[in-house]
């Protein structure tokens, strides 16, 4: 059995002085080292050693594929100094790939948390390539003013689940260089953080993402978003997604793709500020479940929704409650439209004007 000590950080510095691996002859036994390699630390060699490269028949002159996978993200804060606590929530088994440093200082700061007598005012981040999750990273910091993310080219983060969830105090995120490529679930990214005015995602690349559940839950505050660049192609769940969003007036998803969609429930509920919405987009075939879907929108004058079907049992009344009683005269039922049979008995068809 090969020693684990072959791909030592010693050996990785003699590999970068071109000596060791290149000795081993047998191309047969070099990748035998390499495939148990992990291979953060296979390109740490290669990319130092063109011989290497050329045994391997490799190009990496870029290094994107290391970058993509293997590259630290690196994430500022700013920091509310009146207040003190968790500034990121990391998991005991994922420590050692934060490296934490307060203000300017060279020194990494071994904790996840600061007291009262700190006085940070800015808090560096640098992350390792071994975490793939940022499930609840920042959820329920409350010390947070905003977060820049400075470098991010990595694309193996698969899961952004309640990442801000109830960061109270959070005016601003930075997401120029934020990657989404491979993100599935984004449900209750941003929930409760009722200070945010404006979310600016339009470089989140959404294609691979099921679940939207409650994304803006409770963003009160929220007064400007921009979607224009969602696929929302592989939606399963948008349930809540604009819950309790009341400052928003206008809201632009007419590029939404909801043929996957199977739950609306609460979409927009208490949305109150809205005045008009554009559905005619809308695809709701595979949707078993929109009550309550505009509760409370007592501004709404103006809803653009070629045809909405509803199941028999969801009362029309309570997907509109809260809607003035101008706007529900707008809404029109209609018995025919479907041609198969079996959507004909649970279904009925809702058009507004």
């Amino acid at each position: 059995m090969i020693s684990e000590n072959i791909y030592s950080n010693e050996n990785i510095q003699k590999a970068k002085s071109k000596v060791y691996f290149e000795n081993i002859k047998s191309d047969f036994i070099l990748k035998k080292i390499f495939n148990i390699m992990k291979k953060n630390k296979f390109l740490d060699i290669i990319k130092y050693n063109k011989k290497l490269q050329k045994r391997f028949n490799l190009s990496i002159n870029d290094y994107k594929d290391y970058f993509q996978l293997y590259s630290p993200i690196e994430i500022e804060l700013e920091i509310f100094r009146y207040n003190h606590g968790n500034f990121i929530n990391i998991s005991n088994d994922e420590k050692e790939y934060y490296h934490i440093y307060f203000d300017d200082s060279k020194e990494e700061i071994k904790r996840n948390y600061f007291n009262k007598d700190d006085y940070v005012k800015n808090i560096k981040i640098i992350i390792d390539y071994q975490v793939k999750s940022f499930n609840e990273l920042f959820a329920f910091c409350k010390c947070i003013n905003s977060i820049s993310f400075k470098k991010f080219h990595r694309t193996n983060i698969t899961d952004t689940v309640k990442m801000f969830d109830t960061c109270l105090l959070l005016k601003e995120i930075d997401f120029s260089n934020f990657n989404t490529d491979n993100v599935t679930e984004m449900s209750y990214m941003f929930s409760g953080c009722s200070l945010l005015k404006e979310l600016v995602l339009s470089n989140f690349n959404t294609n691979n993402v099921t679940d939207m559940r409650c994304m803006f839950y409770g963003c009160s505050g929220l007064k400007k978003i921009n979607l224009s660049n969602f696929n929302t192609s592989k939606v399963i769940y948008m349930n809540g997604m604009f819950h309790g969003c009341k400052s928003l007036r206008e809201l632009n998803v007419s590029n939404f793709n909801t043929n996957n969609v199977v739950y609306m429930t609460n979409m927009f509920f208490d949305c109150s500020s809205l005045e008009k919405l554009d559905l005619s987009n809308f695809n709701t075939n595979k949707v078993i479940d929109m009550k309550r879907m505009f509760f409370g929108c007592s501004s709404l004058k103006v809803l653009n929704l070629t045809i909405l079907k509803i199941k028999n049992e969801d009362n029309l009344d309570d997907i509109f409650t809260g809607c003035s009683d101008d706007f529900k005269k707008k809404i029109k039922i209609l018995d025919k439209g479907f041609n198969n049979s079996d959507d004909k008995s649970n279904k009925k068809n809702c058009i507004i004007n």
